[in-house]
């Protein structure tokens, strides 16, 4: 048993997860810092075999931080330094929100998983522009995740959408529309074919030359989610991200009251495995194009997970709640399996 499990089991398991990961957050940002930045970086660097070549852009590795994790672009350098190959910030809206009401984050240890309805607790968009303004010579890979304001309604979510990338999308490596958390009111009906095309036409005219990605849920039919893996190949994106949180909570080892206790939200990690691949291999399907870049997310544990999507055809990879059991030094074991391979 490794320290940082010693340590999860006996003190972090029992503590408020929210709590936590603000804790954790500044350990992080303190690992992005002079002089730490540069030693951790010696240590957990991504060996250059494993670079991709992808939006544009050359990532030091496959694996990156999903979106949720650093809502406010304040951990990027840390991350950075720790061994991701980039950073997706955010969910972030055009309008500064609190979020859901707590308790909002809930562990399911059982079943290494995580469940949230944070709600996009966010500082706005335009303080997360201020932080990726300062982090352009930084050289970490950094795509911004937006979402719609809570207040604003669905029917006006086009302009809200437009606000944030028009602020982050010179700043960002690449833009997410997020219109599948299970957590903000009426968001994902955005899926739908007749309001998803305009309002994705409309945010890639905004962000330009930057590359547009769609974020979309697990919980969609296939053929739904072939249905949007075209449109966005038709609609000149530069590729899609699969999946968000679901709102499934078949399969669980987790005791049912328990999991009826903790009631509705996004449940993320291991259960959410063999969906998310196989959401995958329905993307590809639909879209062949090796240049559609495909971003899997969803129960990453393992440098055999990792391979595993890489040869379904994902373009790149993103894990979030197997940071959180496995510790700091995740992603740098990821890349070093992954090395040894090559």
């Amino acid at each position: 048993m490794g320290l940082y499990d010693l340590i999860y089991r006996r003190v972090l398991r029992h503590t408020d997860p929210e709590l936590i990961h603000h804790v954790g957050m500044l350990v992080i940002r303190a690992a992005g810092t002079w002089p730490l930045r540069p030693v951790v970086s010696r240590l957990t660097a991504p060996d250059p075999s494993l670079r991709v070549r992808a939006l544009g852009r050359t990532f030091p590795s496959p694996l990156g931080i999903a979106a949720g994790f650093d809502k406010n672009a304040v951990g990027v350098r840390g991350l950075s330094a720790l061994g991701f190959g980039h950073v997706e910030i955010g969910t972030v809206t055009a309008i500064p929100q609190p979020g859901n009401p707590k308790p909002r984050l809930f562990r399911l240890v059982e079943d290494d998983a995580l469940v949230n309805r944070m709600g996009f607790n966010n500082r706005g968009a335009a303080a997360a522009a201020r932080r990726l303004a300062r982090l352009r010579r930084g050289g970490a890979v950094v795509g911004a995740n937006i979402g719609k304001s809570r207040v604003v309604d669905v029917a006006d979510a086009t302009d809200d959408y437009l606000r944030s990338a028009r602020m982050l999308a010179p700043l960002a490596d690449y833009v997410a529309v997020n219109v599948s958390s299970p957590n903000t009111p009426g968001l994902r009906g955005l899926q739908a074919a007749e309001t998803l095309r305009p309002l994705l036409e409309a945010v890639r005219d905004a962000v330009g030359t930057t590359p547009l990605l769609v974020k979309i849920a697990p919980d969609l039919e296939d053929d739904e989610i072939e249905a949007i893996a075209l449109l966005a190949r038709d609609a000149g994106l530069a590729g899609l991200i699969a999946t968000n949180t679901t709102i499934s909570r078949e399969g669980l080892r987790a005791a049912p009251d328990e999991v009826e206790r903790i009631g509705a939200g996004g449940l993320s990690g291991a259960p959410l495995r063999e969906r998310s691949l196989a959401v995958l291999r329905t993307v590809r399907a639909a879209v062949s194009d090796p240049e559609f870049c495909v971003i899997s997310v969803g129960g990453i544990e393992t440098a055999d997970d990792v391979t595993e999507r890489l040869q379904a055809g994902a373009t790149l990879v993103q894990g979030y709640s197997a940071f959180i059991y496995r510790g700091p030094l995740w992603a740098s074991r990821i890349s070093r399996a992954l090395a040894s391979r090559r």
